[in-house]
């Protein structure tokens, strides 16, 4: 009886289980038996991995081979242990040394000529594996330089089964040469570079931009067509600072599970900026799939910008999976196959028009063909608790006749971008010791705790919070926005000034 294992890992969510892959190979009836809670694509495995076993030019072993994937109680999903599956096999066969596999991830799909074929999720595979203390991983070639990116890795990148026979000293009678597999990514081409100084005139947008950018905030924005909302909501990416070391890990783990990362460039340095269309159903943007849920786009904005344009269009079962997300900075989805667990903490950015045919704020609005009905329902269609959930709120006007006289003579994004840089620099000198980076994630307790003895800031808010004006948690809102306008004016404490400009921000645009 030949018994051998090896590793795998499990991605539940974003979060990897290290798994035992165990193959015994008893005297018996030839058979193949794989236990240890696959899905369908796992059970599958058993005709990939015999198939290429053969195409390497390796005799099948004529035994019963039962092949546990431990722990046995957690669930395992895709096509990812092809290669775990093969190499324990083999081992357990002799072909290759049983005590030179026990310690190395093993992680690619499997093609019936032996190839190795790419898969999602490589980077926090291999992070959990490092972890874990294995640090000798084996990968498709086209997943290699992902799984370098991983600190402490010793990373192996194989195209043929054949090529990790001999790697691990076993031997081959015949062995050929093949191209690596290019790994398949629904990759975006990348962004243009977009300068806020070609915004014509838009003040108020613009300083709502800033504020936005320094401290983390969503932003509503309503104007008819043409205004500017969308170059403004394009430009804000460029105006956040890069992702921290820790961030870029993170987020780029996002993109690896959602198969949307090139690894070409590195991790994932800028803040990304998902702007879904309207006709995107709720799966799309909180994330689905069967089996294990993926993530969707809300995941995929994680650390950076989620742009809904034209947002009273999107059906409202989209608009409500929002909510949850926007209070806590993650995603839980629960599926039959078990609950993953997705970080996602973005930046929202809503821009609408003013009413269904958009030209009720052009002038005197002589050229809007809805009624008053009308107009009311449309920008309903953002709901009360949505908009409570959202910091600053800004009304677009078409520009003047002497703005566009004057063209684009704002500030450029390198200059906005570096006063947001030093506010939150501010911020998070601030914020040491925490587990906060921007002002848009301080708690309440937080809040009260250190303005508690400044009057002149929370009175305002607590009388239109008695008033019926505010929600505890929109006050709660309103004064970290006025944190951010004092960090973006080198104030350590905000000021009467400060919660005035927030609730300013705050009372524009759509009502909730």
């Amino acid at each position: 009886m030949g018994y051998a294992t090896t590793t795998g890992v499990a991605l539940t969510g974003m979060e990897g289980h290290v798994v035992d892959v165990q193959a015994q190979l008893a005297r018996s009836l030839p058979g193949f038996t794989l236990v240890g809670l696959p899905d369908t694509a796992l059970a599958e495995s058993r005709d990939r991995v015999r198939a290429a076993v053969l195409s390497a030019g390796i005799e099948w072993p004529q035994r019963k081979i039962t092949v546990n994937l431990s722990p046995a109680s957690l669930r395992k999903s895709g096509s990812g242990f092809d290669l775990a599956i093969a190499v324990a096999v083999l081992a357990g066969h002799g072909v290759v040394p049983a005590a030179r596999v026990a310690r190395v991830l093993h992680l690619a799909e499997l093609g019936l000529d032996g190839r190795l074929q790419p898969v999602r999720g490589v980077l926090p595979a291999v992070a959990a594996a490092v972890a874990a203390g294995l640090r000798d991983v084996v990968v498709a070639a086209g997943d290699a330089a992902e799984a370098a990116l991983v600190p402490g890795a010793r990373v192996h990148g194989a195209a043929h089964l054949g090529d990790v026979v001999l790697r691990h000293g076993g031997r081959l009678r015949h062995h050929r040469t093949v191209e690596p597999v290019v790994p398949v990514r629904s990759v975006a081409p990348p962004r243009a570079d977009q300068d806020l100084a070609d915004v014509v005139g838009q003040v108020e947008a613009r300083t709502a931009l800033e504020i936005a950018a320094a401290g983390g905030h969503h932003l509503a924005m309503v104007g008819p067509p043409g205004a500017g909302k969308t170059m403004l909501a394009a430009r804000l990416p460029g105006i956040l600072p890069d992702l921290t070391e820790a961030e870029a890990v993170e987020v780029t783990g996002v993109h690896s599970v959602a198969g949307t990362f090139d690894p070409g460039g590195g991790l994932v340095r800028r803040p990304p900026f998902e702007d879904p269309h309207h006709t995107a159903t709720p799966a799309a943007i909180a994330g689905g799939g069967t089996g294990v849920a993926r993530p969707g786009a809300v995941s995929r904005a994680h650390r950076g910008v989620l742009f809904l344009d034209e947002a009273p269009e999107f059906s409202p079962r989209v608009l409500q999976t929002l909510r949850q997300p926007l209070e806590s900075g993650e995603l839980v989805l629960h599926r039959s196959g078990g609950a993953a667990r997705y970080p996602a903490r973005f930046q929202l950015v809503l821009a609408a028009n003013p009413c269904p045919c958009g030209m009720s704020d052009t002038g005197a609005g002589q050229d809007c063909t809805c009624t008053v009905t009308a107009r009311r329902r449309y920008l309903a269609r953002l709901s009360g608790p949505l908009l409570d959930r959202v910091d600053l709120r800004v009304h677009v006007t078409g520009p003047s006749r002497a703005d566009r006289l004057l063209g684009g003579a704002g500030e450029s994004t390198r200059v906005v971008a570096d006063r947001v840089a030093v506010a939150r620099g501010r911020a998070r000198e601030r914020l040491r010791g925490t587990p906060w980076r921007t002002n848009a994630e301080l708690p309440g307790p937080w809040l009260h705790d250190r303005l508690g003895k400044e009057r002149a800031v929370l009175g305002p808010v607590e009388r239109l919070v008695d008033d019926g004006g505010l929600s505890l948690r929109g006050a709660h809102r309103v004064l970290r926005v006025a944190w951010t306008v004092a960090d973006l004016d080198g104030r350590d404490l905000p000021g009467r000034a400060d919660v005035d400009t927030a609730l300013a921000l705050r009372s524009a645009g759509p009502r909730g």
